[in-house]
């Protein structure tokens, strides 16, 4: 597998890996159930999930899931995915899901997270990254536009769930 590394010198992005799933799952909360995850982790899932990250980055799918790190110690904080193809995207659009654990909120990590992933998927062919927000989520909207995104169209769901779309040209400059 090819290893990726990003960093800014506060937070690094790695690839999820499999001693992980304890973190994650110590850190999952409501919050984050309600809007990336869509239900309570179980260590099978978790660790299922992680293997597909993992099988994903290997192929060079459509795919990137990073952890999201910080401290000399690169503790887990969250992770954020990119996602260069779904049903709701264009060629060249790239989908951009993440979230923190409570501990680590508020920080600015997040928006730091988005800008070094965005920055990665602007040297992997996305030419516009795409944010999907459900309105009832204002913190998640205050990182798109802290990460240089603009609203966009509204979108809709498989279930008919209501999203404000932000976008950002990958090949603009960032924030």
């Amino acid at each position: 597998m090819r290893e990726v590394e990003l960093s800014d010198g506060i937070v690094t992005l790695t690839p999820l890996r499999p001693d992980d799933v304890e973190a994650h799952l110590a850190g999952e909360d409501e919050l984050l159930v309600r809007w990336l995850n869509g239900g309570p982790g179980t260590r099978e899932g978790v660790e299922a999930y992680v293997r597909h990250c993992r099988e994903q980055w290997n192929t060079a799918g459509p795919l990137r899931a990073f952890g999201i790190r910080t401290g000399a110690d690169e503790v887990l904080a969250g992770t954020v995915d990119l996602r260069f193809s779904g049903a709701d995207l264009t060629p060249g659009q790239v989908n951009v899901a993440y979230g923190l654990y409570p501990s680590w909120r508020g920080r600015g990590l997040a928006t730091r997270a988005v800008l070094l992933a965005s920055r990665y998927a602007a040297t992997e062919g996305g030419e516009q990254a795409v944010i999907q927000v459900d309105p009832a989520n204002p913190a998640s909207a205050a990182v798109a536009r802290r990460a240089g995104f603009t609203p966009g169209a509204r979108a809709h769901g498989d279930d008919a769930t209501r999203f404000d779309r932000y976008v950002r040209d990958l090949r603009d400059p960032p924030p």
